[in-house]
């Protein structure tokens, strides 16, 4: 079996995995990422579009945001649309800061992109991948390619291989906890080159369902509404996906929609997750292989980039200044932004969908939250600053 050393091996060359190779390269640790799939795969995935502060800080500590400044869009706010009018959240106004909307596809691709030319090793379609002796000091990665097995040494290990990724599963039952919600429904997506029906998202709450308009650029729109998760892209054809879109936005939205070919649809299921702790021995665990949340609120991609500035503190501090303090706290102080952060989540879908179990009494209670979000300055500030992102 051919064998490597390193100091810290991780798992998954998602968002999450590159950034922190590239974060512990930048400061001299030595880094091995293996993935599962090809990078063309990883690339393949479409995935959430808006960027908080802490994202782009970290790609701009890196020097690796020159065509998300160029590309990206700045926004200020966003809309919740009730079915009769479009509620203004201004987050610049009410926070001082902005977000930006740049796909997670794009982000992948500058992280992949400037891997070879940083010395960050990065080793694809990695198959039958297993974490061994993690409760140690000395735990070690076993993974085959190309016909032959092969083993990495490392002092940790970081799994950033997605919820169903080997690294939680190789952490003892008793040794963690998990938190669950999945929800009755899916968000059905499609993805096409037309310009957005408004220069900022709308997250709508209609009587038939949820809808979401947003976009990846000037002139590329990407729209969902929510199905139930019996139903699939066959079900749908783009037009009628297009007509029940104009319905659930609402007339003002409609008018502006452009209609066009589908990119790509796909059904997303939605679930809410947490596994605690983060760290378990020399394994520390990092995005959605730790947690998963709704999309509504786009957290996924920013709880992961802010669990990767913590945990790349902690392994700079570690191998750099002879510190455990900052990794010991690792896990505490992630998962105080999770939970943060899931909650907002949970609440923003448990006010812009309907559930199948809801009634008249429970649609009543959105209207009126709904209304006092229009007419309530703090209420649109709390939304705003969750929105926006909480600080580290």
């Amino acid at each position: 079996m051919a064998g490597v050393k390193t100091q810290v091996a991780i798992v998954g060359a998602g968002p999450a995995g590159l950034l922190l190779a590239h974060l512990l390269k930048a400061e001299g640790i030595d880094c091995i990422v293996i993935e599962r799939v090809s990078g063309d795969y990883v690339l393949g995935r479409i995935r959430a579009g808006v960027l908080e502060q802490v994202t782009i800080d970290l790609m701009a500590r890196l020097g690796l945001d020159s065509r998300m400044k160029a590309e990206g869009l700045y926004h200020e706010g966003f809309n919740l649309a009730d079915g009769r009018r479009l509620i203004h959240i201004d987050i610049a106004g009410l926070t001082g800061k902005r977000v930006m909307v740049y796909g997670q596809t794009e982000l992948t691709r500058d992280l992949m992109d400037a891997a070879s030319p940083r010395g960050v090793e990065v080793i694809y379609e990695a198959a039958n991948v297993a974490l061994h002796d993690i409760e140690t000091d000395a735990p070690h990665i076993t993974y085959s390619k190309d016909g032959l097995n092969h083993r990495i040494d490392a002092r940790f290990i970081c799994g950033c291989d997605g919820f169903h990724g080997p690294s939680r599963q190789a952490i003892p039952k008793s040794a963690g906890k998990a938190y669950e919600r999945v929800y009755p429904f899916g968000w059905l997506g499609i993805l096409a080159d037309v310009p957005p029906c408004e220069a900022e998202l709308i997250y709508a709450n209609h009587e038939r369902g949820f809808a979401l308009a947003s976009m990846r650029s000037p002139t590329r729109s990407r729209y969902y509404i929510d199905v139930p998760l019996s139903e699939t892209v066959d079900d749908w054809p783009d037009e009628k996906l297009w007509d029940e879109l104009a319905i659930r936005l609402g007339p003002d939205a409609a008018a502006h929609i452009t209609r066009g070919p589908a990119l790509e649809k796909s059904v997303a299921p939605l679930r809410s997750f947490v596994f605690e702790p983060m760290r378990y021995g020399s394994l520390m665990l990092a995005g959605d292989a730790a947690h998963i949340v709704p999309p509504t609120g786009a957290k996924g991609l920013n709880l992961a980039a802010s669990d990767v500035a913590y945990l790349s503190d902690g392994l700079i501090a570690y191998f750099n200044k002879q510190d455990s303090a900052p990794l010991a706290s690792y896990s505490e102080k992630a998962l105080a932004r999770v939970w943060k952060s899931e909650r907002f989540s949970w609440s923003l879908t448990r006010l812009m969908h309907r559930f199948p179990e809801d009634g008249s009494f429970e649609r009543a209670m959105q209207v009126a939250e709904l209304d006092y979000i229009a007419s309530s300055k703090a209420a649109q500030t709390a939304i705003a600053e969750n929105y926006v992102g909480l600080p580290l």
